[in-house]
């Protein structure tokens, strides 16, 4: 029986040069209140990425208010909350960034979740003014401890745990130290990696962009915030897995008397492996077989292309193919065979609870299919990390399912692939986003 998060495979490492020069893509994310929106202002902010005349207009009873630089909705600014994830872009003079604010507030879970399945690190803010830091067996909030397994399932190759609003208490360093050890032994129990654990105050700078005007503020003497993220990898691209390709669209090519390959183009992004001219690959689901005739670049240019990327296919011939279909490599043994029965982890983001028998729309990669809930096999204690048996799941609930499709899908666990081990489920009615499925 494969295990829950907890205990489950660590994210695959490249062997090869680690790459952070590319744009890193990261979330911050937390429990509410903890300082997240607050963060990236500051980041935006200290880092010269903010215009005087954006600032002066996120003004508040007379101050500047860093939130309102990420909380765009009228919502967000009425309530003070983060409801949707904003993105932000801004670079330093070695490096390009993406950051997406994850709202911390439980019912909105399912918008972090979209926002770390993409990432390539994340900083989990905590708010040090909201536990018992005096004490050295302190609890951690539940939306931490329910955000960093998420990010454990995600598979979000570098986590930071940014221990924020240390000014605001009586001895700082004390904080640190009780905090900082909390959540590293609740990493381990979890099984969660951790790159860093960093002492900041978002709201006046310290340890962000730049240092602590109090020398050895906390203890600490170690990196600023920046300064670890501009060291952080971006994730690799599964380019050693056999060939996978979701048909996103299809162009079709002007009358032509050529009959050497077919007459449309294939677009869509490379999921795993490479593709190039002379590589036979197989239909999914119809089975049919064919050969590359051409493999176009992002630009229209013949060239290879590896995973990560977008490409335009060619065949040799025509055959039926549409939007949703896989291109896969042919003779790669049945590491890419199909199945109609799945076992998964699923973060459960529906407001109706999850049973057993329910149908719901499965997607992956473009494809649409019908599922069926079959069984529910445990439910994960996020305060234990205990896996319970369970007849079901409610909203925010992580836990281990199976479930039957009406057609066979081509799937990898998702500790070997992030694309073709991932599906959403989603309500037939509602048309609701209800889960996030991981397979196993």
């Amino acid at each position: 029986m494969t295990t829950l998060a907890p205990h489950a495979t660590a994210p695959q490492t490249t062997t090869g040069p680690i790459d952070t020069r590319s744009a890193l893509r990261l979330i911050t994310c937390g429990s509410v209140d903890d300082g997240k929106s607050t963060l990236i202002g500051r980041l935006l902010v200290d880092s010269k990425a903010v215009l005087q005349d954006h600032l002066a207009g996120v003004q508040r009873h007379g101050q500047t208010d860093l939130a309102l630089l990420t909380d765009g909705l009228s919502a967000e600014r009425e309530q003070g909350i983060t409801i949707d994830v904003a993105y932000r872009y801004f670079s330093t003079e070695t490096r390009k960034f993406i950051i997406g604010d994850a709202p911390g507030h439980e019912q909105y879970t399912r918008n972090m979740v979209t926002a770390a399945s993409s990432a390539d690190a994340a900083v989990v803010l905590v708010d040090a003014t909201k536990l018992a830091w005096a004490d050295a067996a302190l609890k951690l909030l539940p939306q931490t401890r329910r955000h960093s397994l998420l990010l454990k399932l995600l598979r979000v190759p570098s986590v930071v745990f940014a221990i924020n609003k240390l000014d605001a208490v009586d001895d700082s360093q004390l904080a640190f130290e009780h905090i900082g050890a909390a959540l590293r032994e609740f990493a381990a129990q979890a099984g969660i990696p951790v790159t860093a654990v960093v002492p900041i105050s978002a709201l006046k700078g310290w340890n962000v962009v730049d240092a602590s005007e109090q020398a050895g503020w906390c203890g600490y003497s170690g990196p600023t915030l920046l300064e670890i993220l501009e060291g952080l990898p971006v994730t690799p691209a599964d380019s050693t897995l056999p060939f996978a390709f979701a048909v996103q669209w299809v162009e079709k090519f002007s009358s032509s008397a050529d009959t050497s390959q077919g007459r449309r183009v294939f677009w869509g992004r490379v999921a795993t492996g490479g593709v190039q001219p002379g590589q036979p690959v197989r239909i999914m689901p119809n089975g049919q077989t064919a050969v590359v005739a051409q493999v176009l670049n992002h630009v229209r240019q013949p060239q290879a292309v590896l995973a990560g990327h977008s490409a335009g296919i060619v065949l040799d011939r025509e055959v039926d193919v549409s939007r949703g279909d896989w291109l896969l490599a042919d003779g790669e043994g049945e590491a890419l065979s199909g199945s109609r029965e799945i076992r998964a982890t699923v973060a459960w983001l529906d407001d109706e609870t999850l049973v057993p028998g329910r149908v719901y729309w499965a997607l992956h990669g473009h494809r649409w299919v019908k599922a069926r809930i079959k069984r529910i096999v445990h439910r994960l204690d996020i305060h234990t990390l205990a896996e319970e048996d369970a007849t079901q799941l409610e909203p925010n609930a992580i836990g281990h399912i199976e479930l039957t499709l009406q057609e066979p899908l081509a799937t990898l666990p998702f500790d070997q692939s992030r694309a073709l081990g991932s599906l959403v489920l989603v309500d037939t009615a509602s048309h609701r986003t209800a889960g996030a499925l991981l397979v196993q």
